[in-house]
C-alpha cells in the first residue's frame, strides 16, 4: 500500500490514512471507526503533512492515546509504531524512514502574524487547555464573544481568519485543530497573576494572565 496507514490489532484491517486529516473513534462520523467501549466517540486524529505523519490526541477521552505505551497529546509517528486508543490498538506503517527523533514534536517554522483582536481571541479558545482542569474542548465562539464582549458574528470572522493564517483544514473539529496548534507553537502559555492584579481586582481569567508571543496591533 502507498502512503501512511493503519493495520488495526484487533481485525487485522490496513486502513489508509487521508492525504490531511483522518478522525478515529467509537462515533459515527469518523473517518476509521472503533468500537472497543474504551475508544471515545471522537478520539484522535492524523494529520499528514508532507512526508510526515502525527497523531494528536483531541481530549475528550479519559483514556486517552498513547505511543508505543506512552501517554501523549501530540507526537510526530514513525514506521511500525503502535498507537493505542483507550485498550485498542493499531500499527503504523508506510511512514518514510528518516534520521529523525520521534521526540521531537512537529511544529511550523514560524507563527504568522497576529493582529492584537486575534491573540484575543486564541487566548480565549485555548484557555480551557491552560486551566488546571481536564482539558475537554477548546471554547466555543459564543463563550468566546462572551469572554470578550463582542457578538458571536465577530468571533467567527476571526476564527476564519486564523484557519487560514494556521492553514488549519476545512473539516470536524476545526476549533480543536487550531488550539493545538497553537498551544503546541508556545504562543499560548499560562503566566501566574502577581499579588499586585489580585488587590486590584484584576480577574484571574482576564488576558492579562495569558501571554501570547508574536502579537502586533491591530
Amino acid at each position: 500500500m502507498e502512503g501512511p496507514f493503519i493495520r488495526i490489532e484487533d481485525t487485522g484491517e490496513v486502513v489508509p490514512l487521508r492525504p490531511e486529516i483522518t478522525t478515529i473513534g467509537r462515533g459515527r462520523g469518523v473517518d476509521i471507526r472503533l468500537t472497543d467501549p474504551s475508544v471515545s466517540r471522537l478520539h484522535a486524529e492524523f494529520v499528514r503533512r508532507g512526508p510526515y505523519l502525527y497523531v494528536v490526541d483531541l481530549g475528550l477521552s479519559r483514556n486517552g492515546t498513547r505511543v508505543n505505551g506512552r501517554p501523549i497529546a501530540r507526537r510526530v509517528l514513525d514506521d511500525g509504531d503502535v498507537v493505542s486508543f483507550g485498550a485498542a490498538r493499531g500499527r503504523i506503517g508506510g511512514v518514510p524512514r528518516e534520521d529523525f527523533a520521534p521526540e521531537v514534536e512537529l511544529r511550523r517554522a514560524a507563527a504568522p502574524e497576529l493582529t492584537r483582536r486575534e491573540v484575543d481571541v486564541l487566548t480565549s479558545l485555548c484557555r480551557p487547555a491552560l486551566s488546571d482542569e481536564a482539558f475537554v474542548a477548546p471554547a466555543t465562539a459564543r463563550e468566546i464573544a462572551d469572554d470578550l464582549v463582542v457578538t458571536e458574528a465577530a468571533v467567527k470572522q476571526h476564527l476564519l481568519r486564523l484557519y487560514q493564517k494556521f492553514r488549519i483544514p476545512e473539516g470536524t473539529n476545526r476549533r480543536t485543530r487550531l488550539a493545538n496548534e497553537v498551544v503546541a507553537l508556545g504562543l499560548v502559555r499560562p503566566t501566574p497573576v502577581v499579588p499586585s492584579q489580585r488587590a486590584t481586582g484584576t480577574p484571574e481569567s482576564s488576558p492579562a494572565t495569558t501571554t501570547v508571543g508574536n502579537r502586533r496591533a491591530s
